[in-house]
């Protein structure tokens, strides 16, 4: 069982999603209400939400007014739960969540004991409309019914901490003994990729971990320099530092591992070598051409994400451009950039700007010129729009952001434009 949390400013969008309320829904049979606290029983999206900006509408400081669950246990440990089963492991776990004093490593307090069991919430089941892998989703205010202030200091840590508990009082295998057991397999799958290298690169590191499965994630320092990195497969991370022997996979020691992996298969053949040989033909021009043709990463080939399929955390969302309206999941991180670039409270142009910057985002429109098709492909201006493979999401939806504003400008409440 794992579980997520956060605190998000995007309230409507999250409820929207968590509801399945949408022009374009996707599967709403899959989506079940499960319980609503402190609130009148059976609203809508857009009442649920206003209930919540009414509690927290004396406190203007606080910018992320609701709290984003997920908690998403193993189908098979609850593929007989009934509806009344489901609203036990929300109580179970919004206990379990809120019963902790999270301390640093120095013994300072970092997170008081929250209240989300006493906070109006609204709280769903949505089930994967391929696998059928169900997940309870939970928008919680921030303010609880006392008026005191949920705090979000080591949100996610409380959660994962929360379903640990929970996974451990009913038995079931928890996440951190399911990461653990995979790690044998993924450093072996990493060993077996720098064996298959015939000439250590980043680039071909990615290349043949992605053909198993894996995407790679490079951290960098200020100078562009390499300093760690992390995979991922599926909705478990592992890090560099977990994997292989005595840290032999990390960013600082994996070229002398493909080294030391490829002399001591130099010293094989030259044990082999000692062994009659039969010699061989030649090999034609074709088959040598045919050798040499290793597929490279295009450092300047942009990276056109697919952002029309659901993944765990990335929020459906709708925005509009051109006069067509648009349905894409959208990561979390993101959302939360393009939110602190275009402030509702400042900008009277706000949503304008966020539509344009989530198409520019989505490859639906290019600032050099429409995109073919829409969702993915390139312009058709010479100049090529997209993320290049060097640059994190982040990073490309600041540049999006930065595109909008320069086309739109930046419209600040009272009349005044800038920027």
């Amino acid at each position: 069982m794992i579980a997520k949390a956060k605190a998000v400013a995007h309230g409507i969008r999250a409820m929207l999603y968590v509801s399945g309320e949408s022009r374009n829904k996707k599967h709403p049979e899959r989506i079940t209400r499960i319980c609503d606290n402190f609130m009148p029983q059976g609203m809508d999206a857009t009442g649920i939400f206003t209930e919540m900006k009414f509690a927290t509408m004396n406190r203007p400081d606080i910018k992320n007014n609701v709290i984003r669950l997920e908690i998403s246990p193993a189908m098979e440990q609850t593929q007989d739960f009934t509806l009344d089963d489901w609203r036990q492991l929300w109580r179970d776990f919004a206990v379990a969540f809120d019963n902790q004093e999270i301390l640093d490593d120095d013994g300072k307090v970092i997170s008081v004991p929250t209240n989300i069991s006493g906070s109006k919430s609204s709280v769903w089941l949505h089930k994967e409309s391929d696998s059928g892998i169900p997940h309870l989703h939970a928008i919680v205010c921030r303010v609880d019914e006392r008026g005191n202030i949920n705090n979000d200091h080591a949100i996610h840590l409380r959660a994962q901490r929360a379903a640990e508990m929970i996974a451990r009082q009913r038995g079931w295998t928890t996440a951190q003994h399911i990461h653990e057991t995979n790690i044998p397999k993924v450093s072996s799958d990493c060993m077996e990729t720098l064996r298959e290298l015939d000439e250590w690169s980043w680039e071909g590191y990615m290349e043949r971990l992605a053909a198993k499965g894996y995407k790679l994630y490079l951290r960098k320092d200020k100078k562009d320099v390499i300093r760690g990195y992390v995979l991922l497969k599926g909705n478990t991370k592992f890090k560099a530092s977990e994997l292989g022997k005595g840290r032999s996979l990390t960013a600082s020691r994996i070229r002398q591992t493909w080294e030391k992996l490829h002399s001591d298969n130099a010293q094989q053949v030259r044990t082999t070598a000692k062994q009659p040989v039969v010699p061989t033909p030649k090999p034609s021009v074709f088959h040598e051409a045919a050798q040499n043709l290793q597929p490279r990463v295009q450092r300047n080939t942009p990276v056109y994400e697919d952002y029309t399929t659901w993944q765990p955390d990335r929020l459906r969302t709708e925005f509009e451009h051109d006069g067509k309206t648009y349905d894409r999941y959208i990561p979390d991180k993101v959302l939360d950039r393009l939110n602190d670039e275009f402030d509702h409270r400042e900008l009277a142009n706000w949503q304008a700007l966020q539509n344009l910057a989530m198409a520019y985002f989505t490859l639906v429109a290019s600032p050099y010129g429409e995109v073919a098709g829409g969702g993915g492909g390139g312009s058709q201006s010479d100049l090529k729009w997209g993320r290049d493979p060097e640059e994190d999401e982040i990073e490309f939806a600041r540049r999006c952001a930065q595109a909008a504003s320069n086309r739109l400008g930046r419209h600040l409440k009272g009349g005044i434009k800038r920027r």
